[in-house]
């Protein structure tokens, strides 16, 4: 099994899926797992337990129900056999179908600036979703989520301009910097650190969250900083 990250898909086996079926569940819920088991469609890694707190050696993981189902979010924990494969939500330039005309010139030129940059990124929240099942997630009011692997602080800043280029859209663009620590910033929150307007920053990773002061690689540094 590959090391587990945030936002990574993985696929249930069919004994999985009977385990999961087994439980008692709301009959919205029921019926969208069943679909869920039924279409062979992933769920997603979620927060992990820590070791001493899951003896079992557990995953947890996730389904997000569209509307459908009453846009529920669901909860589960399989044994690592029961899981088949991993794999990764779909690229940013993959998952364009989902948007409006607009939305999507705005988002293939962006593509290909992140691309000129060494730089990819992926979808994740009602895009992602939407994209993998083919079930109708989006709404008036949901964010383009994105996530970009960045290596190092100055990757960082160049996502960012490059994220901030995007305008005009009905949709926020939203996301997160995932570093090769696999510890992830909002960028929003990456881009007023580096500015200075905040003193710490929300950290996530696979076993929850945290304030810090600062990264690695990236001690007390800030845009118009003399590094030392």
């Amino acid at each position: 099994m590959p090391p587990l990250r945030r936002h990574q898909l993985a696929f249930v086996t069919a004994d999985g899926w009977k385990h999961v079926l087994a439980r008692t569940w709301s009959e919205p819920v029921k019926s969208g797992l069943a679909h869920w088991a039924a279409q062979g469609l992933p769920v997603v890694v979620t927060r992990q337990l820590p070791t001493r707190a899951n003896p079992s050696g557990r995953i947890a993981l996730g389904v997000c129900l569209p509307e459908t189902w009453g846009r529920q979010r669901v909860a589960l924990q399989l044994e690592p056999n029961q899981l088949s494969m991993f794999t990764e939500f779909p690229s940013l330039t993959a998952s364009l179908g989902a948007l409006s005309a607009v939305q999507r010139k705005a988002m293939r030129h962006l593509a290909t600036s992140l691309a000129a940059n060494h730089l990819q990124a992926r979808v994740y929240g009602s895009v992602g979703w939407q994209t993998v099942t083919g079930l109708p997630y989006l709404h008036d009011h949901s964010d383009i989520d994105l996530w970009l692997a960045v290596k190092d602080a100055h990757t960082a800043d160049t996502a960012v301009g490059l994220l901030q280029q995007v305008e005009g859209l009905k949709r926020r663009v939203d996301g997160e910097l995932v570093f090769p620590d696999g510890s992830a910033v909002a960028w929003r929150e990456w881009d007023a650190w580096r500015r200075g307007r905040c003193k710490r920053l929300l950290v996530k990773h696979l076993l929850g969250q945290e304030l810090r002061e600062e990264m690695v690689g990236d001690e007390r540094q800030r845009q118009g900083e003399t590094a030392t």
